[in-house]
């Protein structure tokens, strides 16, 4: 399920999830290549991480983040991925 919402230049999408799933949707979006920052929140809205991408941030620069979020994604059963995207 996503919900899109436009802000200017920049567009939010957002993925409700397990977390067991949280690692796959992030690396597909990440392959995307158009994303600015991912927000990791509970089922309760609280931010849990906040990830802000930078164009050349690729391959092993991003191991570290992906295990902080697979951690985060076994200790929480629902979460909430925000995307925000540059729009073309």
């Amino acid at each position: 399920m996503s919900e899109k919402k436009k802000t200017g230049r920049r567009k939010t999408q957002e993925f409700k999830l397990d977390g067991s799933e949280i690692i796959k949707k992030i690396q597909e979006l990440i392959h995307q290549g158009n994303i600015r920052r991912i927000i990791i929140k509970n089922e309760e809205g609280k931010t849990l991480i906040e990830i802000p991408l930078l164009l050349g941030l690729v391959g092993a620069a991003l191991a570290p983040v992906l295990a902080a979020v697979g951690a985060i994604g076994a200790l929480v059963a629902k979460l909430t991925i925000i995307v925000e995207k540059t729009e073309e």
